[in-house]
């Protein structure tokens, strides 16, 4: 039995769903939407259940779970009991997510090492994949001296929270000194093509990304476009790669790389909870039908 758990408007969530419908795989949907019309059973020396519109599953019959967290949704008219109890649900939900039985893509404590992005750098370098020259700091003498030395800089939040990636420029010398009340990730400017390489379980599946802009996600906002392509990858960066997500505990993982002009690879970070879906949507690559054959047993889980 496969759970998912999450909002089903929430788009790799819905792909997911919909790829272990279409295969046939026996699954069950918890809508975070309605956590407070779930019941979840937990206790020492008990199997457990979990119950959604009258329909239970045994904790124990629970072989595999795709979840993807995000906050709770407060409809209008939810009264305190019902909000109380949903956010019950949803603690005592993922608490469980790290002690369960079953396959869980992902568990929130293999998640966490992206909630510091200087902490995840040394856990990447140490699989091998080069990484940026990085500075962290609140002082802006220090920003200066750093981008003295590389010449172009980009900037982006220290924690796991998303932030956009811009590039330091003249006009933000009047802005530097907001860093001391907020330490901020600095990062020598890497020239190169991105390529985004998603991992389920052992397989690889390659985007490669042609855009103008600094952060290729955000491009439309500076009026820029992002064209994106499935591609192969040389074979020792995809071993790497299922290396890397083996070593965060990620049967799921969204790394973001970029190939050198040299040819070398660099990894900036990855992506513990990716939204897979943006990637499928544009190159057509069978993510989500990787990953619900994954939940099902028919694909062999990363392994650390």
């Amino acid at each position: 039995m496969i759970l998912f758990y999450g909002l089903l408007d929430d788009p790799p969530l819905a792909r997911a769903v919909e790829a272990a419908r279409v295969a046939g795989h026996e699954h069950l949907v918890v809508d975070q939407a309605r956590l407070a019309r779930h019941d979840f059973v937990c206790g020492t020396g008990l199997p457990g259940s979990v119950s959604v519109d009258g329909r239970r599953v045994g904790l124990d019959e629970v072989t595999a779970v795709y979840a993807r967290p995000l906050e709770l949704p407060a409809a209008p008219g939810d009264d305190l009991a019902a909000l109380a109890r949903a956010a019950a649900f949803h603690r005592w939900f993922t608490d469980w997510l790290d002690w369960a039985d079953a396959l869980v893509v992902n568990r929130p404590l293999a998640m966490e090492s992206n909630a510091s992005k200087p902490y995840q750098a040394q856990l990447i370098a140490r699989t091998g994949f080069p990484v940026p020259e990085t500075l962290v700091t609140d002082d802006p003498d220090e920003v200066r001296e750093f981008r003295a030395e590389h010449g172009r800089v980009v900037y982006k939040s220290v924690s796991g929270i998303r932030s956009i990636v811009r590039e330091l420029t003249p006009d933000d010398e009047s802005r530097l000194h907001l860093v001391r009340g907020l330490p901020t990730q600095f990062q020598a400017y890497v020239p190169g093509r991105d390529v985004r390489v998603h991992v389920v379980g052992r397989e690889v599946f390659a985007t490669a990304v042609e855009s103008a802009a600094v952060d290729y996600r955000y491009a439309h906002q500076d009026g820029l476009e992002a064209e994106l392509t499935a591609c192969r990858l040389p074979a020792e960066v995809a071993e790497r790669s299922v290396a890397l997500a083996a070593a965060l505990g990620l049967p799921l993982a969204g790394i973001d790389l970029r190939r050198r002009p040299d040819g070398a690879w660099v990894c900036f970070e990855v992506n513990p909870m990716p939204a897979y879906s943006y990637y499928e949507s544009h190159t057509g690559l069978p993510i989500a039908a990787a990953l619900a054959a994954l939940l099902a047993g028919a694909r062999t889980p990363v392994e650390a």
